[in-house]
């Protein structure tokens, strides 16, 4: 048994509080706000976010920091991305010891184009971990949370963190597989957000299908050209990380990403979309820092960037759709063929 900080009392935050409670560990979640902690305390439910599930007994509520990491093996990150920073420099004055950290969140920060994983390096304190472990894959907390079979990766250049995290999460209905390829993970569970605003907009428009296949595949091609730039293995999007995690997200009801983006397929602004989502929606965000970064990088990413011209730029999503479709003909796969002969003759 170990002892486990969950920091953020969001829905994906309190599902893995209870896989980790359903292993028998000792679990603690912290919130922010104080309020939501009362309320989590005596209802034993998280009513805003997994209003219809109970609470494990064993589960722990905080609202203040330094109490919830204290004597802790492990701090897992559940916050969203904007946060990282300001949790991590808070960790840095109350974090006395060294820990195991991990992070289930999914996004690029913009101007700096950095993944999770990068934010954590730069504020966190040396002294205080050794590695930093991406947990990422096709989940939504709603099914997690109810013990349904989901399947998630655990990805750190340091094996041995990465094992662990696998052993404190892995039971009969939570399955993780392990990877070294962190690069891969965080940009595959990051850049999906933005496919998943597009297959929301496809259906939003009521387009089928066709559409929306269409849209996951070319979706994925453009994650892997520039996730592989980027340093990444480009098998990674084969797997959970990339196809996995692209069709549970473009495909459910479940995804904030695809929920707004259904709203401004239909007309909505994103102002109303937001406000009405009372959520995160990091897929916004994301695609503002991955459109950076592909002009940065000189890569073609049409989708991102018909995209980014429907939130940022107030274009019509139909005539965005109809610019898609019109563009000058290539081949399918000479784009990757080239990245997979870069990657392994250089």
């Amino acid at each position: 048994m170990s002892k486990i900080a969950v920091l953020g009392a969001g829905s994906w935050g309190t599902a893995l509080a209870m896989v980790l409670c359903d292993n028998h560990h000792d679990v603690r979640i912290w919130t922010h706000n104080p309020d939501q902690k009362k309320a989590m305390e005596l209802e034993r439910r998280n009513q805003k976010y997994l209003p219809d599930i109970s609470l494990p007994d064993s589960l722990t509520i905080y609202d203040d920091l330094s109490q919830a990491i204290e004597q802790v093996e492990a701090i897992v990150l559940v916050v969203p991305t904007k946060a990282i920073r300001e949790i991590c420099q808070k960790l840095n004055k109350v974090l006395h010891h060294k820990v195991v950290i991990i992070h289930g969140s999914k996004g690029i920060e913009p101007d700096s184009h950095y993944r999770i994983s990068e934010m954590i390096k730069e504020e966190l304190s040396l002294s205080l971990y050794d590695d930093v472990v991406a947990l990422s894959g096709p989940s939504h907390a709603e099914e997690v949370s109810v013990k349904h079979p989901t399947t998630l990766t655990a990805a750190s250049e340091n094996g041995e963190l990465a094992s662990f995290t696998q052993d404190l999460f892995i039971n009969q209905y939570f399955r993780v597989y392990t990877s070294k390829d962190i690069i891969g993970v965080e940009l595959g569970g990051a850049l999906k957000n933005i496919i998943a605003l597009g297959a929301g907009i496809s259906d939003g428009l009521g387009y089928g299908d066709n559409a929306k296949a269409a849209l996951i595949t070319r979706g994925l091609a453009e994650i892997s050209r520039l996730a592989t730039i980027k340093g990444a293995n480009p098998l990674t999007f084969i797997g959970l990380s990339g196809v996995g995690d692209l069709i549970v997200t473009c495909t459910s009801a479940h995804s904030r990403n695809w929920r707004a983006g259904n709203m401004l397929g239909k007309g909505f602004q994103l102002n109303d979309v937001l406000n009405k989502m009372g959520m995160i929606v990091e897929g916004i965000r994301t695609t503002e820092a991955v459109s950076q970064l592909a002009k940065k990088e000189n890569i073609e990413m049409p989708i991102t960037t018909g995209i980014y011209d429907v939130i940022y730029e107030i274009r019509s999503p139909k005539e965005v759709v109809d610019d898609l479709m019109t563009r000058n003909r290539t081949n399918e796969v000479d784009d990757i063929s080239s990245l997979l002969q870069n990657r392994y003759t250089n």
